[in-house]
C-alpha cells in the first residue's frame, strides 16, 4: 500500500512542481495586465482603458528611469562576464583558479542587500576608500564632496551588480568545466593547443570558450533578467530622483494613493518589455561578436594574450581587495564608537550596536529562519521526487519543462509579484505566512533543482538494479539507497535554498503586506537613512545566516556518516 502511494506521489510530483511554478507566475502576469488596462473592481474601475499607460508616459523622468535600468543591467552583466572569462583564461591551468574559487565562492551566498550595504560603506564620502588615502595622499581633512553612492549615472549600481553576479557566473562556468565528459575534452583540447605553440590565454579563447559559452548562456540571461529589474541594489546604491524603473514601480505600488497601482501595473508591463529588450540586445551582441571573432579563431596567431593576462592579474587583485575592504569596513562600522574622519580605524570599539539590534531583531530573525526552512524543505522534496520520477520514466525533463523550472528567474520578479499580490487579494487569501513561503519557493526551487539535478542523474544505476533484484521496492530503494548516497549534495542544496530564501526582499515585502518582517526587509529599510552602525549589524546578520547554513551542510554529512560507520 505504501509502495503504491509512493509511486503515485512520484508520478504526479513533476506536475505539482510545474503547477507550483507556473500558476503563480502566469496568474501574476494576468494580475498585472488587467490593472494596467484599467480593470480594478476594488477601485470601481471596471472598464478597460489605457489611462495607466498614459499616466506612465506623463511621469517626469520616465525615459531616464528606463534608460538607467537598461544601461546598468547590460553594462554590469557584460563586465561580470568579461572578468569571468579573463579569470578563467588566465588561470585555466593554474592552481590559483581553485584559490580564487574558494575566495569568491562565499560571496555568492551574501544577499544582494548586504552586498549593497557593504559596497556603500566602502564608496561613501566617509567610507573606507577615502579614509585609506586621507590625508597622506588625497589631502582630505573632511569627507570629499562626491555623490557615490546614489550617483545619477548609476555607476554605483553597476559596481554592486558586477561584484555580486561575478561569483555566480564564475561558479557556473567552473561547474560546467567540472562535468566529466565536457571538462576532460576541453582540457585535452587546451593541452593540444599549448603543444602547438599557443599561449595559454590564446588557447583558451580559441579552443575552450567557443564550447563553454553555450553552457553559460542560460545563467547569463538569468543574470540579465535579474539585473534589469533588481530592486535591492538600486534602492541602496542608486539615485533617488529619478530611480530605476523597478524601484519606481515598487514606490508607486506602496503609495497610499491606491490609484497609483494602475500606473504601477503599467510600469510592470514596461519593465517586462525592457527586460526582453535587454535580452534581445545581448542576443544581437552575441551575433556581432561571432561575426567579428570568427576570423580570429583561424588566423594562426598564438601570442596576443600576454598583455591581457597581466591586466587580468591586476583586475583580480583589485577585485579581491575591493571585496575584502567592503567586508572589513562593514565589520568595523558594526563595532565603531566615535570614528572621526579621516582616521582609518575607530577611536573606540563598542558592542552597544549589536546589543541594541539583537533586542529588536528576534521576531524578524525567527520569521526569516522559519520561512527559509519551510520554503527549502518544500523545494528539496519536490526536486527529489521529480528527479525520481525521471528515473521511473527513463526520460529527462523536456526542454519546455526545463524552461518552466527557471521561469521565475527569467521573468522580472517586479512584474509578476505585483500581479501575484493582486491575485491573492482576489481569492481573499489571509494566510500571510503561507503566501510568503510559497513566494520564496518560486525563487528557491530553481536553484535547488539546479544544485541537485546533476548529482541525482549521475547516481550509478547498478545499485538500484541490485536492490531491485533482491526484492526491494522503489520506495525502499529511494529511501535506503539513493538518499544516503546523496546526503552531501542534499545538504548543500539545503544550504543554498536557505541562502536564497534569506536574501529575498521583494517577495517578502509584497506577499507579506508589511505584516511579516525579515532580516533582509529590515536591513534594506535601515540602509536608507538609519544609523550606519545598526545597518552594518543587520547586514552582517544577513551574511552570518547563510554562512551558518553552509557550515552545517559541511559538518552534518560528516557527522552522520561517522556515526553510521560506528554503528556498523
Amino acid at each position: 500500500m505504501l509502495a503504491k502511494l509512493f509511486n503515485a506521489i512520484v508520478r504526479f510530483s513533476p506536475f505539482i512542481m510545474m503547477a507550483l511554478l507556473l500558476i503563480p507566475v502566469l496568474g501574476g502576469l494576468i494580475g498585472v495586465i488587467l490593472p494596467a488596462l484599467g480593470w480594478i473592481p476594488a477601485l470601481d474601475q471596471t472598464h478597460f482603458s489605457l489611462n495607466g499607460f498614459q499616466q506612465l508616459w506623463q511621469t517626469p523622468g520616465i525615459g531616464h528611469m528606463a534608460l538607467l535600468s537598461i544601461t546598468t543591467s547590460l553594462v554590469s552583466t557584460l563586465l561580470a562576464f568579461i572578468i569571468t572569462i579573463l579569470i578563467l583564461a588566465s588561470y585555466f591551468t593554474s592552481p590559483w583558479l581553485g584559490y580564487i574559487q574558494r575566495l569568491l565562492g562565499p560571496i555568492l551566498v551574501i544577499p544582494h542587500a548586504a552586498a549593497a550595504i557593504a559596497i556603500g560603506f566602502l564608496i561613501t564620502p566617509s567610507g573606507m576608500l577615502s579614509r585609506l588615502v586621507s590625508p597622506w595622499l588625497s589631502g582630505w581633512d573632511a569627507p570629499p564632496d562626491w555623490l557615490y553612492p546614489h550617483d545619477a549615472m548609476g555607476l554605483s549600481i553597476i559596481l554592486g551588480l558586477t561584484l555580486k553576479e561575478l561569483p555566480f557566473l564564475l561558479l557556473m562556468a567552473l561547474g560546467v568545466l567540472a562535468q566529466p565528459d565536457l571538462g576532460q575534452t576541453l582540457r585535452a583540447q587546451h593541452k593540444v593547443a599549448l603543444s602547438l605553440g599557443y599561449c595559454p590565454m590564446t588557447a583558451f579563447f580559441k579552443v575552450v570558450l567557443p564550447s563553454l559559452y553555450p553552457h553559460l548562456r542560460l545563467p547569463i540571461l538569468a543574470v540579465l533578467a535579474y539585473a534589469s529589474a533588481s530592486v535591492e541594489i538600486p534602492l541602496i546604491l542608486g539615485p533617488n530622483n529619478p530611480p530605476t524603473l523597478a524601484v519606481a514601480i515598487m514606490q508607486w505600488f506602496h503609495d497610499v494613493d491606491l490609484s497609483l497601482r494602475i500606473k504601477a501595473s503599467a510600469g510592470a508591463i514596461l519593465q517586462i518589455q525592457l527586460t526582453l529588450l535587454v535580452l534581445a540586445c545581448w542576443w544581437l551582441f552575441e551575433r556581432l561578436v561571432i561575426r567579428c571573432a570568427s576570423p580570429m579563431l583561424t588566423n594562426g596567431k598564438r601570442e596576443y594574450g600576454v598583455i591581457i593576462q597581466k591586466i587580468t592579474h591586476v583586475i583580480t587583485a583589485l577585485l579581491l581587495t575591493f571585496i575584502g575592504l567592503s567586508l572589513v569596513g562593514m565589520l568595523l562600522w558594526s563595532f565603531a564608537g566615535f570614528w572621526h574622519f579621516p582616521d582609518a580605524l575607530p577611536q573606540q570599539f563598542v558592542i552597544l550596536h549589536w546589543q541594541s539590534a539583537l533586542q529588536q531583531m528576534h521576531k524578524p530573525l525567527i520569521d526569516t529562519v522559519l520561512i527559509a526552512i519551510n520554503a527549502t524543505a518544500l523545494s528539496i522534496t519536490l526536486t527529489l521526487l521529480t528527479l525520481e520520477a525521471e528515473q521511473h520514466s527513463g526520460k529527462s525533463l523536456s526542454l519546455l519543462g526545463s524552461v518552466l523550472i527557471y521561469l521565475p528567474l527569467l521573468i522580472p520578479s517586479i512584474a509578476f509579484l505585483f500581479g501575484l499580490v493582486w491575485l491573492l487579494e482576489q481569492i481573499n487569501s489571509q494566510h500571510t505566512f503561507i503566501n510568503v513561503v510559497l513566494a520564496h519557493v518560486l525563487f528557491v526551487l530553481p536553484y535547488v533543482f539546479l544544485s541537485l539535478a546533476s548529482s541525482y542523474r549521475r547516481l550509478d544505476p547498478r545499485f538500484s538494479i541490485v536492490a531491485a533484484s533482491l526484492g526491494a521496492s522503489k520506495a525502499k530503494i529511494f529511501f535506503r539507497i539513493k538518499l544516503p548516497m546523496l546526503i552531501g549534495p542534499i545538504f548543500i542544496a539545503c544550504a543554498l535554498g536557505l541562502a536564497i530564501s534569506f536574501s529575498q526582499y521583494l517577495p517578502t515585502l509584497l506577499t507579506g503586506g508589511g505584516r511579516i518582517n525579515t532580516i533582509t526587509t529590515e536591513a534594506v529599510s535601515l540602509a536608507n537613512g538609519a544609523s550606519r552602525r545598526i545597518s552594518a549589524v543587520y547586514a552582517l546578520m544577513q551574511m552570518i545566516l547563510p554562512a551558518l547554513g553552509f557550515l552545517l551542510a559541511w559538518l552534518l554529512p560528516k557527522i552522520i556518516v561517522k556515526n553510521h560507520r560506528q554503528k556498523r
